[in-house]
């Protein structure tokens, strides 16, 4: 495995350019990748919902076969709705993510209130629940600012994510190098002493 990656350097850093190029154009242009992010998901659904109705056309049905034809179904209507109003598709997401954001809030501040005479520093899981709470509240209220932040953290994670890779190719590129040097010693040592 080891060998594989230090053979394929190459490749890694070029995970890393891209990933690297994708945080760039997603905070400098975070309309744009929404927009994209929402094309893919839009085309994504289409195919998937597809699939699932061909597989019931061509398959043997049996069984619950109406259960794939009603997944194909909706999933088909999903993509349709994605592509025919994309801003509504992109605020129910950041509705979807307030919901969970004040649930598991709401379970932090009580799991945290519960704990408080069991385990020391409570007080951080109650803060985490907290500033969950206020996300989720943020989001409800402003589902715009909602879905401009998960753009915006999606390019900070694409950009971090990009330069470790890059970073992480060019050492292994060095270590291919000290190795095979290692190797050429080795084996040069080897033929002087037969």
């Amino acid at each position: 495995m080891f060998r594989l990656f230090t053979t394929n350097w190459w490749a890694i850093v070029l995970r890393g350019v891209v990933g690297l190029l994708f945080g760039i154009a997603a905070l400098v242009w975070p309309a744009l990748t929404l927009t994209v992010l929402l094309a893919l998901f839009a085309a994504f659904a289409l195919v998937d919902g597809a699939f699932a109705l061909v597989a019931v056309l061509f398959g043997r049905a049996e069984g619950r076969w109406w259960v794939q034809l009603v997944e194909g179904l909706i999933s088909i209507a999903a993509g349709l709705v994605t592509l025919a109003v994309p801003g509504l598709t992109a605020v129910a997401f950041v509705l979807v993510v307030a919901a969970w954001a004040v649930l598991s809030g709401i379970f932090r501040i009580v799991m945290a209130i519960r704990l408080r005479k069991e385990i020391d520093n409570e007080w951080l899981l109650a803060l985490g629940g907290v500033l969950s709470l206020v996300l989720g509240i943020v989001f409800f209220a402003r589902p715009g600012v909602g879905i401009l932040s998960m753009v915006w953290v999606l390019g900070l994670y694409a950009l971090l994510f990009g330069l470790t890779l890059i970073v992480l190719g060019f050492r292994l590129r060095g270590l291919k190098g000290r190795i095979e040097r290692g190797v050429e010693a080795l084996g040069g040592g080897a033929d002087r002493g037969a």
